[in-house]
């Protein structure tokens, strides 16, 4: 992924934490400088940590087909309120709830953007 496409993807997923954050009562973020702070931190938590946290649970991912990564994504949700001060969640299910609004508010906002076509419609040898 290049700078630009990060660039956009973490505005997007600001975006998208705020508007979480306005919908579910046990999410809290203080204005978007936060959401952005909490965009970052879900990008370094999601290339660094998530590997090896699916790597050490592959059998409870098999075992659950898979429904332990929504386990998986609450805890870095978790990870992440301890790294930025000014987004707190009230707890693991608000943090659940939060990972999957975030998915589907992100996947809209990424498909009202044209972001998520936007791999497909380019030259491979560009």
């Amino acid at each position: 992924m290049n700078l630009e496409r990060f660039i956009i993807h973490t505005l997007l997923t600001s975006v998208a934490v705020v508007l979480c954050a306005y919908l579910l009562p046990g999410v809290h973020v203080s204005g978007f400088g936060s959401a952005l702070l909490v965009a970052l931190a879900l990008a370094l938590l999601n290339q660094f940590v998530k590997p090896i946290l699916i790597l050490f649970t592959i059998p409870a991912t098999i075992l659950t087909l898979g429904l332990f990564l929504l386990v998986i994504n609450a805890l870095l949700i978790l990870l992440a309120d301890w790294m930025v001060m000014s987004f707190t969640v009230d707890g693991f299910w608000w943090a659940l709830l939060f990972s999957i609004l975030l998915t589907l508010v992100k996947s809209v906002l990424l498909i009202f953007t044209g972001e998520n076509n936007r791999n497909r419609l380019r030259n491979p040898e560009d």
